[in-house]
């Protein structure tokens, strides 16, 4: 798994001097995912002012309901002049070129000019990057991460994907990956890209809830919070595999980068304090000698806004 180092760097907000006299105080951030858009305007201490969200259909060959998506949320931004507008989005991503390149799950998204739209919708300045190297900028300005050199921010549930902070920089191309589709078996499950073993195929709600259709688990018991609650025992012993499927790309990300902090987003909320065990118990048997011990932290926050609190981190790390 090849990696560089990005030019992506982190730096200080300025600070307003008689040369700058009307700073922004607010920030734009949009999450672009497969059926789903949501846009939150943020002040500078992270805290979300006001969110819109709404669905398009991801299968459509047409980019019509992702425009009429984004000109639904871009109004949360009417009346404000945000210092920028920070995109995280799902897929692979052209960050020089605005847009999407393509998503799997997502015909609709397929060359989309994300930046263009919503520079025309608010007349705000728009950058686009992939979610997970955003993700762990939202992280690292105002989660878990803030204060370290290296951690990585990790997204659990319909979308799987891996931040990596490593000595102060967001380690990967610009586009990025998220490390879903990194080889995990020889063989494996197929994978919604076409391949088979990657890690995507058996870490994300999709493989749960197959599995726990075909243990006969119904399909009320199969979310991750339901299964963790569950006295079956074959609920908890898939639970303690889909921690190890987990683990199996994460284990990759430690012994390479020693990131020691591992902050889990999304369906992981779910699986609450025996689900973050079994994670950190994993790291841990697999970790080798020397540097940090690894350590596993679950968001906190009552609605995951990482995505768009990383949208607000590039806002302030473009500048």
């Amino acid at each position: 798994m090849a990696h560089e180092r990005s030019p992506l760097r982190l730096v200080p907000d300025p600070v307003p001097g008689p040369e700058v006299r009307a700073v922004p105080r607010t920030l734009g951030a949009v999450e672009l995912l497969p059926g789903r858009v949501r846009a939150a305007l943020l002040d500078r201490s992270g805290t979300v002012l006001d969110r819109a969200e709404a669905l398009f259909d991801p299968a459509s060959p047409s980019t019509g309901g992702v425009d009429e998506a984004l000109a639904r949320v871009a109004a949360v931004f009417d009346g404000h002049r945000p210092s920028g507008i920070g995109v995280a989005a799902a897929g692979v991503v052209d960050p020089a070129g605005g847009r999407v390149i393509e998503v799997d799950e997502a015909p609709a998204l397929r060359g989309y000019g994300v930046t263009a739209r919503l520079e025309e919708l608010t007349g705000t300045p728009v950058r686009v990057e992939h979610r997970a190297r955003v993700q762990v900028l939202g992280d690292r300005w105002f989660g878990p991460g803030r204060g370290r050199r290296s951690f990585a921010s990790v997204s659990t549930g319909e979308v799987l994907g891996v931040g990596i902070l490593y000595d102060g920089e967001v380690l990967a191309p610009e586009g990025g990956r998220s490390g879903a589709h990194m080889a995990v078996s020889a063989s494996g499950e197929p994978c919604t890209c076409g391949r088979r073993g990657c890690w995507k195929a058996v870490a994300t709600t999709r493989w749960l809830r197959g599995r726990a259709g075909a243990l006969g688990l119904g399909t009320g018991g199969n979310s991750l919070g339901a299964l963790v609650a569950s006295r079956d025992g074959a609920a908890r012993r898939l639970v303690a595999e889909y921690a190890e499927n987990l683990v199996l790309g994460l284990a990759t990300v430690q012994q390479l980068f020693a990131c020691g902090l591992f902050v889990l987003h999304g369906e992981a909320r779910e699986g609450g304090e025996p689900f973050r065990a079994l994670v950190e118990s994993g790291l841990r048997a697999g970790a080798l000698g020397g540097g940090e011990l690894p350590r596993v932290v679950v968001s906190e926050a009552a609605v995951d806004d990482v995505a768009l609190l990383g949208g607000a981190g590039l806002v302030l790390s473009g500048r």
